[in-house]
């Protein structure tokens, strides 16, 4: 059965509220076909912790591209890590992976892509990935060390020109899992947004806790954000304006200037 633009816009604005976001902009012409922006790769394969909100970050971000005219494919076979099939992406999201997910000629493939001008996104236990490899820890920025329970805190953005931040308050609250990192990534990187640890418990890092960040990496671009642990984050209009901005700036379709 053809369903046609409107009525999938629609299902979009339903299931995700992306209008109310100021996300998605459904068209009045049902044969409006946009050309993608970009080719953007989810790639969610996990060889330590799964998290079922996977499932729920892949229709989003899917939801996402179909809004703001860029192309996801999604997979989980980490044989996609090969020069010629990377090649045709703008950006690499790395959603919720964990633990060893690609083999060593993998790694170089990946390798070649980030310096050739190529874009990463991680979200949440991206930063739970490839613990052994020196090139993903400094592409990513800092690695998981442990978190308390789920519960809300209040996030301090310190950038806001960002488009990853533009579309979220100063001092935004929410609730997640709350990641504390084996070492603190400033001084390498452009810092997003921070956590404020007197909002909630089980923080360890204590008055500078970067939760979001960016930066220029090897040649390529590099965003990451630790926020997306449960199902419920990829149905807030808040949090899909983050990660719609972190995805559009590791594309290289927003200027931005990451300097540490």
């Amino acid at each position: 059965m053809r369903i046609s633009v409107r009525a999938a816009c629609a299902v979009a604005v339903a299931t995700l509220g992306l209008a109310a976001a100021g996300l998605i902009a459904c068209s009045s012409d049902p044969d409006a076909k946009p050309k993608p922006r970009a080719q953007v790769l989810v790639f969610s394969k996990t060889a330590g912790f799964r998290h079922d909100s996977i499932p729920a970050g892949i229709a989003a971000i899917r939801s996402l591209g179909r809004a703001n005219g860029f192309s996801v494919s999604t997979t989980e076979d980490a044989g996609v890590f090969a020069r010629k099939r990377l090649g045709r992406f703008d950006a690499v999201v790395f959603l919720s992976t964990s633990g060893d997910v690609l083999s060593p000629r993998q790694q170089r493939a990946f390798r070649s892509y980030i310096r050739h001008g190529s874009g990463w996104v991680g979200i949440h236990s991206a930063a739970d990935t490839e613990y052994e490899w020196p090139f993903y820890g400094r592409l990513l920025g800092a690695y998981f060390k442990s978190h308390p329970v789920i519960q809300p805190a209040t996030i301090d953005v310190v950038d806001r020109s960002h488009p990853s931040t533009r579309r979220v308050p100063a001092h935004w609250q929410r609730t997640d899992e709350w990641y504390n990192f084996r070492s603190n990534p400033r001084g390498t990187v452009h810092v997003l947004a921070t956590l404020d640890e007197s909002t909630y418990s089980g923080g360890t890092m204590g008055a500078d806790h970067p939760i979001a960040w960016c930066h220029r990496y090897d040649g390529g671009r590099s965003v990451y954000t630790a926020m997306g642990h449960t199902r419920q984050s990829f149905s807030e209009r808040r949090y899909l304006a983050h990660l719609l901005g972190a995805i559009e700036m590791a594309a290289g379709r927003a200027r931005f200037n990451c300097a540490p």
